[in-house]
């Protein structure tokens, strides 16, 4: 079991009851993939956890837990301005209700719009929880360089400057570039902790021997949106199988309704109809992918926060092959435990592929190196026992001891040596 450094501190004078944590999510299926290492862990050490999210498929499994659900009628995207303030009013409304010590916001809309929800519901700073606001990536809000994207990033970053940088509670970055980032929207530097990603289970996911047969295959796990890179993945192996090279390509994901770059179904079975391209959907069990797949591949078009899929790849000895851009930088070590590329550059992901296709030693070298990488600093562990002790410390703050904050990128919330 993990354990804090010291007790949690009582939630007021006399009382008994045990501190309220209260995640606010996009999805349920989020929340499972990417938070329930970390709550259950918050469960274990005495929090009452409750779980606020769009409940579709995965709702049970989060009561099975023994979590109290409370679902949310929005989407990631889409809500519109009328359906945003609904949105935002109903939360206000639970944070009233619910009373918790802590808000956890999961992701740029919820911190977005539970910051403000939290504003509104506790006018007096006095009553108002603590909050962590987890910045997963910044995305192309932010970091896209189209003229529409460069009009949406100053009123964004006022925005998430208002909702987040109330000086109660912490920020959460997942990269050193976000953390830079989020600095220069206005938030304080103490306010931000560094947490890179959501963490392995590497006790699941364990290295894997090289596939068999005499086809290489490199697979591409994510939501099937542009930006992850699917079409210029598929274009590099098509220039790969016309230079005579026998590599076939695994795209494994669901196609995304709620955002707008996401490719359609009809396109991804056009894709599957090429040879060497397969499109297999959601996957249950990533790691059957795994024991197909020699590569991963994920050349993203913007920065991610530190993206899963590539961390499971790197844990089951999988080299990685991925864009040169924020959150992918933290997995692949050029040359250790993998290739970086640039953006767009579909000449240089099929020559970097073509490359760890023809030489198994170099990829068993690389594997290892990134199961070592994940064991040192991803693991689902470090990043509970890191988000713990930023649990902790917001306890603490709020009821009024004060607390020293390390600077940010010298030391993570546990006292480990940042991996900057």
């Amino acid at each position: 079991m993990l354990r804090l450094s010291s007790p949690l501190p009582s939630t007021g004078p006399g009382s008994a009851r045990r501190p309220k944590l209260l995640f606010l999510v996009t999805e349920d299926w989020y929340f499972c993939s990417h938070r329930l290492p970390v709550a259950r862990a918050a469960r274990e050490h005495g929090f009452e956890v409750v779980v606020a999210t769009r409940v579709r498929a995965h709702g049970e499994q989060i009561r099975e837990e023994g979590f109290a659900l409370r679902p949310i009628a929005w989407r990631r995207r889409g809500d519109g301005l009328l359906g945003a303030i609904r949105a935002i009013m109903a939360i206000a409304g639970l944070y009233r209700a619910e009373r918790p010590d802590i808000v956890h916001h999961v992701a740029l809309k919820p911190v977005l719009f539970g910051g403000l929800a939290r504003r509104l519901a506790f006018p007096h700073a006095a009553d108002a929880p603590a909050s962590v606001d987890s910045v997963m990536g910044l995305g192309s809000s932010f970091s896209g360089m189209t003229t529409a994207a460069r009009l949406r990033r100053r009123p964004l970053g006022m925005a998430l400057r208002l909702a987040a940088g109330s000086g109660r509670g912490w920020v959460v970055a997942q990269n050193p570039e976000d953390r830079a980032a989020l600095a220069g929207f206005g938030i304080d530097p103490k306010q931000i902790a560094l947490i890179r990603g959501s963490g392995v289970d590497i006790t699941r996911f364990v290295p894997l021997p090289d596939p068999d047969g005499g086809t290489m295959t490199v697979a591409l796990v994510s939501r099937m949106l542009r930006d992850k890179g699917v079409l210029e993945a598929a274009a590099a192996i098509r220039r790969l199988r016309a230079r005579g090279l026998p590599i076939h390509l695994l795209l494994v994901g669901p196609t995304d309704p709620d955002n707008a770059n996401s490719l359609t179904a009809e396109t991804l079975r056009s894709l599957a109809a090429e040879p060497g391209i397969d499109w297999l959907g959601p996957v249950s069990d990533v790691r059957t992918v795994w024991r197909r797949a020699a590569i991963a591949v994920l050349p993203s078009t913007y920065g991610e926060g530190v993206p899963k899929a590539l961390l499971e790849a790197a844990a089951c000895g999988r080299p990685l092959v991925a864009a040169d851009v924020p959150g992918c930088r933290e997995a692949v070590h050029p040359g250790e435990t993998g290739l970086l590329v640039p953006p767009h550059d579909v000449d240089a992901i099929a020559d970097a592929i073509a490359a760890l296709a023809a030489d198994p030693a170099r990829r068993a070298a690389m594997g290892r190196a990134g199961r070592a990488l994940i064991e040192c600093h991803f693991t689902d562990e470090i990043v509970a026992r890191d988000t713990l002790a930023l649990y902790r410390t917001a306890l603490v703050e709020r009821s009024g001891f004060p607390v020293s904050r390390e600077k940010p990128g010298k030391k993570s919330v546990s006292g480990a040596k940042s991996t900057e």
